[in-house]
């Protein structure tokens, strides 16, 4: 039977374990790897990275979170160093903005699955390019809501990868599995995504 007690500790660890954690920098190579929330505090650390001329392509991994302010000033600064990026693992909220501002964008290979969940304040209605040009672009702090949008899965198949592409209305937390299926929503016609060279 659980105490009070018990309930107490297993609501802080469950609350610590959603807790979004800063973004944290490594270098590899010409690559630069971000995991972790994007912050407007580690907006100034992340442009001095990209500063530096050798770094070609950012990797994204596994960021959550993040806000609307960040969202702009990480994708002005991908926009101006004029880098690739790259998902590994999930890249929700204001990681999305940031990855959409690369000047080539894709899902890495290897055995994980990849997700991008693109915020948006309602489910898009009319042509999907217009209104993902509209939600990702300048100005994305209107209607913001970080767990609502589309998202787009890539998994791993032992005949190459599966793409799919869902609605989720920000009441499913981080069980993607509760999002509708979107049909016609090809990442790779809409300009989300962009073939491996």
């Amino acid at each position: 039977m659980r105490t009070p007690a018990h309930t107490l500790l297993l609501l802080t660890l469950t609350c610590v374990c959603f807790i979004a954690v800063a973004a944290q920098f490594e270098r590899e190579g010409s690559r630069l790897i971000v995991v972790g929330a994007l912050d407007a505090e580690s907006t100034v650390p992340f442009a001095e990275h990209l500063g530096d001329k050798a770094i070609r392509t950012v990797v994204f991994e596994n960021s959550f979170g993040g806000t609307p302010e960040a969202a702009e000033s990480w994708a002005g600064a991908v926009r101006v160093a004029g880098v690739t990026t790259e998902i590994t693992g999930q890249c929700h909220g204001a990681c999305a903005i940031a990855f959409l501002a690369g000047k080539e964008h894709r899902f890495a290979a290897g055995l994980q699955v990849n997700s991008l969940l693109i915020p948006m304040p309602a489910r898009p209605r009319g042509e999907l390019p217009t209104v993902l040009t509209q939600y990702t672009g300048p100005g994305v702090r209107e209607g913001w809501q970080p767990a609502q949008g589309l998202l787009f899965t890539s998994t791993p198949t032992l005949f190459g990868r599966v793409y799919n592409s869902f609605w989720c209305d920000g009441n499913q937390g981080r069980d993607t599995s509760r999002c509708e299926r979107v049909s016609d929503a090809d990442p790779f016609k809409l300009g989300v995504l962009m073939e491996l060279r």
